[in-house]
């Protein structure tokens, strides 16, 4: 593939990507919603007190959203699977010597 082919499928999958998150943002009413969403939670966790996330007495602290709202097990999953996916990233790079260049084939 010439480099200008590979310059140019990038640039279209960024213009598709800028597209949709531009859509996304507008058809939700943009940052507003958000911001007032974030000065609530940051109001309230001033109110309610905050602590360290590690306190080997009481483990680790979730967020209250996550555990409030009956998450822990799809949070617990996610935790799992990138535990899983660093481990492998980890036996993949010592077993095949990382992800240099020397095993490509320059065109």
């Amino acid at each position: 593939m010439q480099r200008w082919q590979q310059y140019g499928g990038l640039l279209g999958l960024l213009a598709v990507c800028f597209a949709a998150g531009l859509w996304g943002f507008t058809s939700t009413g943009g940052a507003l919603p958000w911001a007032k969403r974030s000065a609530k939670a940051l109001q309230r966790g001033v109110q309610e007190g905050g602590g360290a996330l590690v306190d080997f007495g009481r483990g680790i602290v979730v967020a209250g959203p996550i555990r409030k709202g009956g998450m822990m097990l799809e949070f617990g999953g996610l935790v799992a699977l990138l535990f899983v996916l660093g481990i492998g990233l980890y036996v993949y790079v010592d077993r095949y010597g990382g992800f240099g260049e020397e095993g490509r084939s320059a065109q």
